[in-house]
């Protein structure tokens, strides 16, 4: 009953901001637009359709950018969130007022409505954020560890210490010597603990109704994919290596080759200032072609501006770059770094059919070479064609360790849908706007295994 009425609780806040986002949008269109023909195109029902549909997509962006993310993100965040989302639905709405009422439509009440819908958010934000953590406190957490040290640090790291007080920090063998020691804990953070261990501490944690976050090891993605069948009078599992429905894959390609020469078109005039300007730069060479990995562990020359000096790499050693410090950089690369303008010429190897708008990083043959030696499994991101976009990209970080983007990456090669790409496609216009996406590997961890390394320290 308790967690009954705290989901209750939490949804009913959710749903207020919904409704005063969409509130502002129905005022703008029932004050203004209506008088500019719309209400006898569309006629009351039509008009309460359009006001339905703005509803849905700020629904859906604010799903995709986990804007109600109240108990696990800052402030900031989900302001960042729902303004985003709000952003968006305004823009595609204003698209269909345009198609509905017979002459081009005033913008300034959508903008009237945009600012009002951040001032609201913003509001939202703080008091829903207070009134979390004031009735509910911090719950009682321990971090149970093997291979993977100072995950409490993360939780502090990231401002989550309001929501997780972390009273005790444990190995694996010590908690199951003593597995009455996390009695009373409310939440349990497993971190690196094999599936044997795991599952005793599981076990218990489910028995005393204990909340349970774990890092999943990569076997535990793979099965997350398994098809429940029923052989022999027993429950079965299926897994198999990645492969989708030749419906998808036409979709996915189709789709493929129409975004990347529509966006082509209108990013055209970027491109060409851009390459102007890498020219009279140092004069060298606009493109950059690296060799790259795909399906199956095909090679391919992936296409980008030169961001780097011609002599990055004289010594024929590859290095991952270490972000915005990199001195290889030069000043025209840092600005389209920046803006992730480096990577438009990509589309080119989007429409001839080497990569994908979305699919897991293409690594150089040369790092994947050297992750695969400590990290073997590596290789099981090549059963997908290789993308510009994806899980990895959204939800990781330049620095994320091998091992996390091989879980992440799985975790898309494992239910495969066009839905999933989209979302992962929106997802990425909000880590567009967010610098720590780009850093590199000086400033975290690059060991496949996901051992910490030291910040001042470059690790291939």
């Amino acid at each position: 009953m308790k967690r009954l009425k705290y989901s209750i609780g939490v949804r009913s806040v959710k749903v207020i901001n919904i409704l005063l986002i969409t509130a502002a949008f129905a005022l703008a269109w029932f004050l203004h637009y209506t008088n500019c023909g719309a209400h006898k195109a569309l006629g009351i029902r039509g008009e309460i359709v359009l006001v339905c549909l703005f509803m849905f997509l700020y629904i859906m962006f604010t799903r995709v950018y986990d804007a109600f993310m109240i108990s696990a993100s800052r402030i900031s965040e989900m302001i960042f969130s729902q303004v985003l989302s709000a952003a968006i639905s305004d823009a595609v709405m204003f698209i269909v007022v345009w198609l509905v009422i017979p002459d081009f439509p005033h913008i300034y009440p959508m903008l009237i409505v945009f600012g009002a819908q951040i001032i609201t958010s913003v509001l939202w934000c703080v008091i829903a954020h207070k009134l979390y953590f004031a009735i509910l406190p911090p719950r009682r957490s321990a971090v149970i560890y093997d291979s993977r040290e100072g995950f409490e640090h993360l939780i502090s790291e990231y401002g989550l210490q309001k929501r997780f007080k972390v009273e005790l920090v444990i190995k694996d063998d010590e908690c199951l010597d003593n597995i009455e020691c996390i009695k009373g804990m409310e939440t349990v953070f497993l971190s690196g603990v094999s599936s044997s261990n795991r599952n005793d501490i599981l076990k218990y944690c489910i028995a005393n109704d204990i909340q349970v976050y774990m890092i999943p090891l990569v076997g535990d993605v793979l099965v997350s994919a398994a098809k429940q069948r029923h052989i022999l009078h027993l429950p079965m599992l299926r897994t198999e290596r990645y492969n989708p429905s030749p419906e998808y894959l036409f979709i996915k390609r189709l789709f493929d080759i129409v975004s990347s020469l529509a966006v082509l078109i209108l990013v055209s005039p970027i491109m060409i200032i851009t390459a102007i300007a890498i020219k009279l730069c140092d004069w060298g060479p606009v493109f950059y072609k690296q060799k790259r990995l795909t399906k199956d562990g095909k090679e391919f020359n992936v296409l980008k501006f030169r961001s780097m000096r011609v002599d990055a790499e004289k010594d024929g050693v590859a290095r991952l770059s270490t972000g915005t410090k990199d001195s290889r950089v030069t000043p025209i690369g840092r600005i389209i770094r920046k803006f992730r303008i480096d990577e438009f010429p990509q589309l080119f190897n989007i429409l001839g059919g080497s990569m994908s708008v979305v699919g897991p990083r293409p690594e150089r043959p040369e790092i994947a070479a050297q992750y695969e030696e400590e990290l073997p499994e590596f290789r099981l991101r090549l059963q997908a064609k290789a993308g510009l976009t994806g899980y990895a990209q959204v939800y990781g970080k330049y620095n994320t360790t091998p091992i996390d983007k091989l879980r992440m990456d799985l975790m898309y090669i494992s239910k495969p849908s066009f839905l999933t790409d989209l979302s992962l496609i929106f997802a990425t216009v909000k880590i567009l706007f967010v610098p720590e996406s780009t850093e590199g590997v000086a400033e975290g961890q690059v060991t496949a295994s996901g051992s910490v390394e030291k910040k001042e320290k470059q690790t291939v």
